[in-house]
């Protein structure tokens, strides 16, 4: 199938046709066409520095709001109009944030008084829409959809699976929710930014809950091949040869051979780091307890990933697992200057809304 081809549409249980958003579609408040409106963009740390720069490359003008003067430069050069001043971006068709947690993502639409930063959802012009690309809970998506409502605005929840190397090969999966006449204005930005686009309903919510829940079958399958990769060494077998059995027969997902190689080479420079991993983990477990569905295994994962943060790993790629599994076995990790190594390939990290 070619590339966006063909975007999938996924009924949920508990999907509403009628959500709240669906009459707020504001699509008669605009005389402009999407296309021919400006973008703005929140949240330039990798990925969403290689989004916005595909945006921008594909024609689109994109005002990337930063609140650090020295990132102005790369950013003009990357073909963005930098700005200080959030309220550049309220006049945008669409406003896309691309934000590390629940408490970034919430200021950047209820603003904070203290710093006088103000927010999307008092600045944004009516018909405007708030298209959230973090990986957030439920309970925050919910309330921001519903801020964004009061004051006649747009919200649309579209996570991503990729990492920053996906991003700007435009090869993300996108898994998107909200009104469908919002979702229909950003799906020109979803064909710029991702190879399929999976839309799963009117509820902003499902998207999140859905890539929580991804997040860790991930995680999980990192800790396993972790530790069977531990065993295979100790055994003294070829560890290579090991995965290209697996990879080749029962286990050949985009998971297994992508981390399965970035295991076997003892590669651990951040793509996604490990502090920001167990945030989704310890969101998805309480997605589990809310809804009486215990996940042990996640549990165990958990707690591999404070062990590795304890370790002093908080700057390595989720991939340490593997780095945790072969301590934990009595082997010896890669060495420590290759560890090092990694930390300074590692982005800096991308809390906050500081980017």
């Amino acid at each position: 199938m070619a590339k966006n081809e063909i975007s999938s549409r996924v009924d949920l249980p508990g999907a509403s046709a009628t959500a709240p958003l669906e009459q707020q579609d504001g699509s008669q408040s605009n005389s402009r066409t999407m296309a021919q409106g400006e973008i703005g963009f929140v949240g330039l740390g990798q990925m969403g520095t290689a989004m916005a720069a595909n945006l921008a490359s594909a024609g689109r003008r994109v005002i990337a709001y930063v609140r650090r003067p020295e990132r102005q430069g790369k950013l003009v050069a990357l073909g963005l109009k930098p700005t200080l001043n959030i309220a550049d971006l309220f006049e945008c068709e669409i406003v896309i944030s691309m934000l590390p947690n629940d408490a970034a993502v919430r200021e950047i639409v209820f603003g904070r008084e203290a710093v006088r930063l103000d927010g999307l959802a008092q600045g944004l012009r009516p018909g405007a829409v708030h298209l959230s690309m973090s990986t957030i809970s439920t309970a925050a998506a919910s309330e921001l959809a519903s801020e964004h409502a009061v004051n006649g605005q747009g919200y649309v929840a579209a996570p991503v699976f990729g990492n920053p190397d996906a991003a700007k090969a435009r090869q993300l999966y996108i898994v998107a929710a909200g009104a469908p006449a919002h979702v229909e204005r950003c799906r020109p930005l979803f064909d710029g930014l991702g190879q399929r686009t999976f839309v799963v309903g009117s509820d902003p919510a499902q998207a999140n809950l859905i890539k929580l829940l991804g997040n860790v079958m991930t995680a999980t399958t990192l800790e396993m091949l972790g530790e069977v990769v531990a065993v295979i060494r100790k055994r003294g077998l070829d560890p290579e040869s090991f995965l290209d059995i697996l990879t080749n027969t029962m286990f050949g997902g985009r998971a297994h051979k992508i981390y399965g190689a970035k295991i076997l080479a003892e590669r651990y420079a951040a793509g996604f780091r490990l502090p920001l991993a167990l945030k989704d983990v310890r969101l998805a477990l309480t997605e589990a307890d809310s809804a009486g569905a215990p996940m042990p295994s996640v549990d165990v994962v958990r707690d591999r990933m404070i062990t590795a943060i304890a370790r002093g790993y908080a700057d390595l790629d989720w991939t340490a697992l593997a780095l945790v599994a072969a301590e934990e076995a009595g082997l010896h990790g890669p060495p420590q200057a290759a560890v090092t190594q990694d930390r300074h390939a590692a982005s800096p990290s991308h809390a906050g809304i500081v980017t």
